[in-house]
């Protein structure tokens, strides 16, 4: 009976493990989606903002810039004298004399009542404007970690489903990690056929010649390009230059 476990570094990177706080690899891509379904609506809310700022600013130019005060100022004296003692004399003081009259005009007005009041938004209304949106992008990114109950709860009501689906998971990864297997060894291979490149002489040449800097100039496993550890095992072939990792070896 072939063991799939531990997984390749490879094959771990196309598996959720529920466990694991962080976002793993085919989360992140679903959550990317989720987040860039977002922008549309924040540029909409952007636009929205804008261009209410722009109205609240053309408004107000036009309150402190179109004010008119208006000031009519008007005096009439009218002022008929009547002379003499004759009868009439009398007469006419007595009709005209009640033309007499004296009374000012003091008017003052403005425009203030047509002029426009506009009324900008506040910190606390933007921020009302998008918390929401806010509250969307967190969803986006916290919904990975109910999505990871699926698989339980499928597999608490149908368990003979959940068996045929392991089932056919370890197959497939069996068959998957085979083609790997293969396709790697046919790509190390090539890689053997061809002459070392000159960096990698001059990194073998600077750790023979200067043991002290093997902690600086680390190689990488020929599959995974994980950095050296004690537990790397080089190629027993001695013309092969290759490193591996345990997992890998």
């Amino acid at each position: 009976k072939q063991t799939l476990l531990p997984l390749l570094r490879e094959e771990k990177s196309s598996f959720i493990f529920p466990c694991k706080p962080a976002v793993q690899r085919p989360e992140l891509q679903y959550m990317i989606i989720e987040l860039l379904k977002c922008i549309p609506l924040l540029l909409f809310l952007l636009f929205i903002c804008g261009l209410d700022h722009f109205i609240f600013n053309i408004l107000s130019i036009i309150q402190h810039h179109s004010f008119i005060e208006y000031s009519y100022q008007t005096s009439h004296h009218l002022s008929v004298n009547v002379m003499g003692t004759s009868l009439m004399a009398e007469l006419l003081r007595s009709t005209i004399g009640a033309l007499n009259t004296s009374f000012d005009t003091d008017v003052q007005t403005s425009n203030l009542v047509c002029l426009p009041q506009p009324t900008g938004m506040t910190r606390q209304q933007y921020l009302n404007t998008f918390l929401p949106l806010g509250a969307l992008a967190l969803l986006c990114v916290v919904q990975v970690y109910p999505f990871r109950l699926r698989r339980a709860i499928a597999s608490f009501y149908f368990p003979k489903r959940e068996k045929t689906r392991v089932l056919f998971l370890y197959n497939k990864l069996l068959q998957q990690r085979k083609n790997f297997l293969y396709l790697q060894r046919g790509r190390l291979a090539r890689q053997a056929r061809q002459p070392p490149g000159l960096g990698t002489l001059l990194l073998l040449r600077c750790r023979q010649r200067w043991p002290w800097l093997r902690r600086c100039l680390r190689r990488g496993c020929a599959l995974c390009g994980t950095r050296e550890t004690p537990q790397h095992q080089p190629c027993p072939n001695p013309e092969c230059v290759a490193l591996y990792c345990e997992g890998c070896w």
